[in-house]
């Protein structure tokens, strides 16, 4: 969609790709109250919002484990380059052991290595500190995710 699209088009035809963005209600509902924007720049400085606990807990919901091959949609190209799955189901399930939710990690242009060496680091975090760094990840997936929704 061109940003003059973006600026014009009705909340209703909108919001459904903003939620695939990030799936977030308030988030959503931020990035439309701005409009119009008058470039892409301040569109993205608009959805760079901090995040709630609740929040992040929610959009979490809606993200594979990152070495599962998505069967479609943006996860699937964002994950292209973990080629190691196997590796990750035991990660994975430790990780969630300790802190009850999925990892959450921006994976474009990463490796399956680089992405299973930050899980292994961040499984050193306290739960507070790992939710916090997922919600920052989750605002970074986001701000992807609508640089390709959303084009000059």
């Amino acid at each position: 969609m061109l940003l003059t699209e973006f600026n014009t088009a009705d909340t209703t035809d909108v919001r459904p790709l903003l939620t695939e963005c990030l799936a977030v209600p308030r988030w959503a509902d931020a990035v439309l109250a701005g409009r119009p924007y008058a470039d892409l720049d301040a569109l993205q400085a608009a959805a760079d919002l901090p995040l709630s606990s609740d929040e992040i807990r929610q959009a979490m919901a809606a993200h594979p484990r990152i070495g599962e091959k998505p069967a479609g949609g943006w996860a699937r190209s964002e994950q292209s380059g973990v080629d190691n799955a196997d590796a990750f189901t035991a990660a994975n399930a430790e990780y969630e052991a300790k802190f009850g939710h999925v990892y959450l990690v921006c994976a474009s242009g990463r490796s399956g290595d680089e992405l299973l060496k930050i899980l292994r680091e961040r499984l050193g975090n306290d739960p507070a500190t790992e939710l916090a760094i997922a919600g920052r990840e989750l605002v970074k997936i986001a701000s992807l995710r609508l640089a390709k929704a959303v084009t000059a």
